[in-house]
């Protein structure tokens, strides 16, 4: 799945690249080619002024001298050899009005972006008069569009690389819980059997022990083949008291360690209600709590607190293991990812699953360092 998400974004990305490339090319070349024939407009322009036949009926104002016509839409501005303004041409005469330095602004400009044009006045000719000159509306949009071609390739990168992502999270959400339920079908017929048997031995003597431990053992895989059946589908939420549900798994889980690890829990309030499915939310606690005794190496303290805040219920499990390294912290919710020897990498990423999307809760990494320990913490909206 990785790899062919991978596979997509460098396809994307080499279309991008040959798009926005060949743009950039080709409208620079388009933006030099217009910027050549809006110099020569104004060079024609300037030629208009120097063929007057008459000088003496030339008036002072150039808005009055003979213009070209293909040159209406070149902004100009006519200064003295002081820079002096003369006249100005193709400007927004409303801004010219409102604006006192709207002149002077766009002059400013016109200097950064051409050389100017020198022309004599035909009454004067020892002075030079020079016009500068911007670009049109035309020669804009020829610059601009490069960008915004770009803007267009990404947006639509975007949108597909989601799509994608959306596609295959869907798919494996769709095989996740396919695996589940047929999990939990496999494990219907067997233990249809093993019941049968354990009430079989109950009835012979001499077998009761037997048959009440083995009936435990019946009822855990029960309780894990619910739990497998519930994925997929939307759970029924109870309220529940959660500090009673902790206590049990830690019970549960205690019998199950070594007396060199010291479970204790804390809370400020005895009775924490939570709307919770209580299978799936058990199955959450005892994934935390063997996550922790694996990081302890059967050796340390499992403290998990109960906090009954307002409008959240906070429940911490820490350990005093040997801590998740910073690099790994953004991974162990991964589907996959594990650092034991044995193990598929499932279970905090099925925590979290359960926590977010069936309780619309909270399941992160509150602190973890190296040799010291760690915290999980899960957060419920009450």
């Amino acid at each position: 799945m990785f790899t062919q998400l991978l596979n997509w974004r460098t396809l994307l990305a080499f279309i991008a690249i040959i798009i926005v490339t060949g743009t950039v090319f080709y409208s620079n070349q388009l933006a030099k080619k217009i910027a050549t024939e809006e110099r020569l407009k104004i060079q024609q322009w300037v030629e208009a002024l120097k063929d007057i036949n008459n000088p003496e009926v030339l008036p002072t104002n150039l808005s009055g001298l003979i213009l070209v016509e293909n040159s209406k839409n070149i902004p100009m501005i006519a200064v003295t050899e002081k820079d002096s303004i003369l006249d100005h041409y193709n400007l927004d005469t409303a801004e010219i009005k409102i604006n006192k330095n709207y002149l002077k602004d766009k002059l400013d400009e016109f200097k950064k972006l051409h050389e100017p044009i020198e022309w004599r006045n035909p009454l004067d000719s020892l002075q030079t008069n020079r016009v500068f000159y911007g670009e049109s509306d035309l020669l804009k949009q020829v610059r601009y569009y490069p960008i915004i071609q770009l803007i267009i390739v990404a947006l639509f990168i975007i949108i597909t690389l989601i799509t994608i992502s959306t596609r295959n999270k869907s798919t494996q959400n769709q095989v996740w819980a396919g695996m589940a339920k047929e999990t939990a079908h496999q494990l219907g017929t067997p233990l249809s059997s093993l019941q049968g048997w354990v009430e079989i031995l109950k009835e012979n003597t001499g077998s009761e022990k037997i048959a009440i431990e083995m009936e435990k053992d019946v009822d855990r895989l029960k309780l894990v083949s619910d739990r497998f059946g519930k994925i997929g589908s939307t759970p029924q939420l109870e309220e529940t008291n959660i500090v009673t549900q902790i206590e049990n798994m830690v019970t549960y889980i205690k019998r199950r360690a070594t007396d060199k690890v010291d479970f204790t829990i804390t809370t400020n309030d005895k009775e924490v209600i939570a709307l919770i499915n209580a299978p799936l939310f058990d199955w959450v606690i005892e994934n935390l709590l063997k996550n922790a005794l694996d990081a302890m190496e059967g050796r340390g303290k499992i403290n998990v607190s109960i906090k009954n805040e307002a409008a959240q219920i906070m429940i911490d499990v820490t350990d005093s293991g040997k801590g998740i390294s910073k690099q790994n912290i953004t991974k162990v919710f991964k589907p996959g990812f594990t650092t034991k020897k044995r193990g598929w990498g499932l279970g905090l990423s099925l925590s979290k699953r359960i926590i977010e999307q069936y309780h619309k809760g909270d399941l992160f990494v509150k602190q973890s360092d190296p040799n010291k320990g760690t915290t999980f913490r899960i957060v419920l909206k009450k």
